[in-house]
């Protein structure tokens, strides 16, 4: 009887002995499983931070470009040597900027969150504004064959100044969304 009690005491601990180590190894796979998860976490927190860092940046260039665009546009078409040809050269460059410009603020749209995406709206719909205005007088200076429209030049700088505030609440938006702006 004691022969069993001893084989059955070996069976009984080397049972417990195999369940936990089996335990031990499912508690081990599943810290790793825990660990994984949070570095896949990470990992998408990461993608996405950067994800939107090239956005607004992208966004923030595009909008300076098109800005600079339009000035140059504006000295040049007020100059009394420039000729319709150089408006008309100028004016493709910022139609061209404008397409960058447009593409960046879809790009924030989608790179989210919401807040900043409807910042990016709002600035396209001033820079739109500002794009009106000079395409309005582009227009005009055809049509009287020289750009020195005061009217037009005020337009133009009324909507350059009503872009300003949208363009800064855009930037404050990204670095909201960002974690970068200061308390």
């Amino acid at each position: 009887m004691r022969e069993m009690d001893a084989s059955v005491a070996g069976v009984v601990g080397a049972a417990i002995g195999t369940l936990g180590a089996v335990a031990g190894g499912w508690v081990s796979v599943l810290g790793q499983g825990r660990q994984q998860q949070r570095q896949l976490q990470s990992d998408r927190e990461h993608r996405r931070e950067a994800a939107r860092r090239e956005a607004y940046g992208a966004c923030i260039a595009s909008t300076k470009l098109l800005s600079a665009a339009w000035w140059r546009f504006s000295d040049l078409v007020w100059d009394e040597q420039s000729t319709p040809e150089q408006w008309r050269a100028s004016f493709t460059e910022v139609h061209e900027a404008w397409v960058q410009f447009s593409t960046a603020v879809a790009a924030v749209a989608v790179a989210g969150p919401v807040s900043a995406a409807e910042a990016a709206e709002e600035l396209r719909v001033a820079m739109y504004e500002w794009e009106k205005a000079g395409m309005d007088w582009f227009a005009a200076a055809l049509r009287e064959g020289h750009g020195r429209l005061p009217d037009c030049d005020e337009r133009f700088k009324r909507a350059w100044q009503a872009k300003r505030a949208p363009d800064r609440a855009f930037q404050q938006a990204a670095r909201q969304a960002l974690g970068t702006e200061q308390p």
